[in-house]
């Protein structure tokens, strides 16, 4: 026999008139290997039809069923009920548009946010669709590949205190998404280019250095790192709009 486990459920759906924010408790027991996943999935199978929440993949990789577990922006499909207490709290995701119950609409602002960061290569050769394609060293590959691995989870921007405090900043991810291109040879785009981008307080400057997006994501990618790599790109780009003729390295 597991532990019973009691899980208490933020519940609103706001396209019923008239319903109201509150935590709604289900108890069920736990199994050997059970994730919080697999927990409320048995929740809306067994015991409530009606509970809303996010998931594809089930496997860390789409980054759907990112929620407050006991607080902390996690993956459901990555958590182990056994690593929480017998009674925690589900909410869903701060910062985001509330859909209903557990699940948030993180699509529209992970959309705005390709667009605002121009997440695409910028270059002004023609495409040969006959031309090899072009080598690439590998180490710069694998430094892609580091801020490529980021699953647009949320939970970053959910655990952001800028964040949650203005609207417009692009968070973690968004100054991570601007590294990667920044680390591209193949974007044409210049330094100053990229200040335009992020060099602002909604950008590169708005971090106030509490690093709990580092801290709360899922994939590991070292997101201060590559935050300070931005803006000491910025900070130079803007020193050189600022003071022309004055050389800085």
């Amino acid at each position: 026999m597991g532990r019973q486990l009691t899980i208490s459920c933020f519940r609103y759906n706001p396209n019923i008139p008239g319903d109201k924010p509150r935590m709604q408790d289900y108890k069920l027991e736990e199994y050997e290997g059970m994730t919080l996943f697999v927990a409320l999935n048995e929740i809306r199978e067994k015991l409530d039809p009606t509970l809303m929440f996010d998931f594809v993949c089930r496997a860390a990789i789409c980054g759907s069923c990112a929620m407050l577990i006991n607080g902390r922006p996690r993956l459901a499909c990555k958590t182990m009920t056994r690593t929480l207490p017998s009674r925690f709290t589900v909410m869903p995701l701060p910062v985001f548009k509330l859909i209903g119950d557990l699940s948030v609409d993180t699509g529209t602002w992970f959309r705005n946010l390709q667009i605002r960061t121009e997440s695409w290569i910028h270059t002004n050769k023609k495409f040969d669709f006959n031309a090899l394609e072009v080598r690439m060293e590998n180490k710069t590959a694998e430094a892609i590949y580091e801020p490529e691995r980021c699953i647009e989870c949320g939970c970053c921007v959910a655990a952001c205190v800028t964040a949650n405090i203005r609207e417009d900043f692009l968070g973690a991810t968004g100054i991570n998404r601007v590294a990667r291109f920044i680390l591209d040879p193949r974007d044409e785009r210049s330094n100053a280019e990229y200040f335009e981008v992020v060099g602002n307080e909604d950008g590169a400057f708005g971090c106030v250095g509490i690093m709990a997006c580092a801290d709360l994501c899922p994939m590991e990618i070292p997101l201060q790192e590559n935050l300070a790599f931005v803006r000491r790109k910025m900070a130079a780009a803007g020193l050189k709009l600022q003071f022309p003729g004055v050389k800085i390295s």
